[in-house]
């Protein structure tokens, strides 16, 4: 990890700062604390890191300086409450962060059995009014009971996006004053260098067809069935072709529904792979058709990269950063002809990249940075020095 030349501004030469995530390794919220984490340590702090076993987020091996990585002794989620509760006697950490419900209400339990006086950030990345239909209505009403139960005792309650944030305060019960609206640390050097990566892949050879790129697990919540079946309205067209980045349950649903169809000779399913970023930045358009997301971090990254973006217009991320570019960008949730109609006005007469570029100046990893700072510690936080 490469020193910086900044000073460090904030020293808790007091107690840690303490991260806790059990994420699967490679979820937009490992990239969140990838990127989060040597922008922390940046400002001269002493974190640490709580992992449970089977769980990522991964870390280099060994540690950046001044970061020390705890794997708690529990396999689930569900069993990491007593951990904690020791962890929280032991360490006596300044501040905690937490991300995902089961631990967000564990933290809150743990801190008032512990008697640390910690102070508790807790972060939800998802819509909540988009998650009731998942979850059916008796899962929801438990969900959101627990929330309002626990949520406002936090000291504060970050969410990626202004609908899930507004979700929180009207569902959760969450106070108003104690929520941070805080982007996802997405851009930072580690991405503009990622993204200028040699990309070895005969589709995207100069003068070729176009080529879309769309990035997700492929799970039922992406809907990529609707992407594809857009696709092929915009085949009989336009000749281009279609490249869909990650793995998931639905793998061999979707590639015999592009049999189907009669595209797969032009969808390439690639699988998961370590760096999208060359894919995003040669795209002639990046698609995601989800049915909901929290603030949908391909978009980010894809727009980074100066790529333009389609998207369904659902809860609650994608329509607070493509707003600025109209109806255009934005279709409804299961229109795969709106989908497809979008796509070829994009591929056809596509915005500027620097105007694509400038949509993402709220998700730079070093302000994002400062402002979880800022959450987290409250008064000792570096707006406050």
């Amino acid at each position: 990890m490469a020193a910086s030349s900044r000073k460090p501004e904030v020293q808790t030469h007091r107690r840690p700062v303490t991260l806790l995530f059990a994420t699967s390794g490679h979820s937009g919220v490992d990239r969140v604390v990838a990127n989060l984490l040597p922008e922390l340590l940046d400002f001269g702090l002493s974190l640490e890191l709580l992992t449970i076993g089977g769980h990522g987020p991964v870390v280099e091996t060994p540690p950046a300086d001044g970061l020390t990585v705890h794997r708690l002794p529990v396999s689930t989620k569900k069993l990491v409450l007593f951990p904690l509760i020791k962890y929280l006697r032991q360490r006596r950490p300044q501040a905690l962060l937490t991300a995902n419900h089961p631990l967000n209400r564990a933290a809150l339990l743990a801190r008032r059995v512990s008697g640390c006086p910690v102070r508790l950030s807790i972060r939800m990345g998802m819509s909540l009014s988009a998650q009731q239909a998942a979850l059916g209505s008796r899962r929801a009403i438990r969900l959101y009971r627990s929330m309002r139960r626990w949520y406002p005792g936090a000291d504060a309650v970050i969410a990626p996006s202004q609908g899930v944030g507004e979700d929180l305060v009207r569902i959760a019960g969450v106070d108003p004053q104690r929520l941070h609206v805080i982007r996802n640390p997405i851009i930072n050097q580690a991405f503009h260098v990622a993204s200028n990566t040699p990309l070895e892949h005969p589709w995207f050879s100069p003068g070729g067809v176009p080529v879309i790129v769309a990035a997700g697990s492929l799970e039922p919540r992406k809907d990529f069935s609707t992407l594809l079946r857009a696709f092929s309205a915009l085949r009989q067209d336009l000749e281009c072709k279609l490249v869909l980045l990650g793995e998931g349950k639905e793998r061999e649903e979707l590639q015999a529904l592009a049999t189907e169809l009669g595209i797969s000779s032009d969808v390439d399913f690639v699988g998961h792979v370590e760096n999208p970023y060359p894919y995003m930045k040669q795209a002639a358009v990046f698609a995601l058709s989800s049915r909901r997301e929290g603030a949908s971090a391909v978009i980010v990254e894809a727009l980074a990269c100066g790529t333009p973006v389609v998207s369904t217009d659902c809860p609650s991320g994608p329509g607070e950063i493509l707003a600025p570019l109209g109806d255009r960008a934005l279709v409804a949730v299961g229109d795969h002809e709106a989908l497809a109609n979008a796509l070829g006005s994009m591929l056809e007469k596509p915005p500027g990249a620097e105007r694509l570029i400038a949509l993402t100046r709220e998700h730079e990893a070093s302000l994002a940075a400062r402002r979880y700072l800022n959450a987290m510690l409250g008064d000792e936080g570096p707006a406050q020095r």
